[in-house]
């Protein structure tokens, strides 16, 4: 449920409501013609500036997970190491993995780049084929990466 702070307020009246719903309830502050808001996370203004509840809240606020999820990165060592630890294979096992399982969607020698760089971010593709293929799923890829811990893939 928004809430309103309707012209003419003072100063004081802007400070306490910016207090009040924002500094100590997580409200968004938003500015309409008449009136100052504060929003609930799945509210926005209306194009008439009155709030209304965001239909696709839900969709944005995964989408912006996905986005955060997929810019995290480990270093090839941590990969590299977490792999080891939990399948017992170091990267020169993990190509000749590759190379047996034929599966003609993951270029090799693109593959054996990849695994030469420093960062491996979450959100690269390479990522996503090489854990289906060692047995990991996306929520025990996404929480490696987000922990560090390489225990969170086992």
């Amino acid at each position: 449920m928004s809430y309103i702070l309707e012209k003419p307020y003072t100063d004081e009246q802007y400070a306490d409501f910016v207090v009040e719903h924002n500094h100590n309830n997580g409200r968004r502050i938003e500015f309409g013609e008449n009136a100052v808001y504060a929003l609930e996370a799945n509210e926005k203004l209306g194009e008439d500036g009155v709030p209304v509840i965001n239909e696709n809240f839900e969709a944005e606020k995964a989408a912006l997970r996905r986005q955060y999820l997929d810019g995290l990165y480990l270093t090839a060592a941590d990969v590299e190491r977490a792999i080891y630890q939990v399948k017992g294979i170091d990267f020169d096992d993990l190509i000749s993995l590759v190379e047996q399982s034929g599966n003609p969607d993951i270029d090799i020698k693109a593959l054996k780049i990849e695994l030469r760089a420093n960062n491996f971010y979450r959100g690269n593709p390479y990522i996503q084929q090489i854990g289906q293929l060692l047995g990991f799923s996306d929520e025990k890829l996404d929480k490696f990466f987000e922990s560090k811990n390489a225990g969170d893939l086992e």
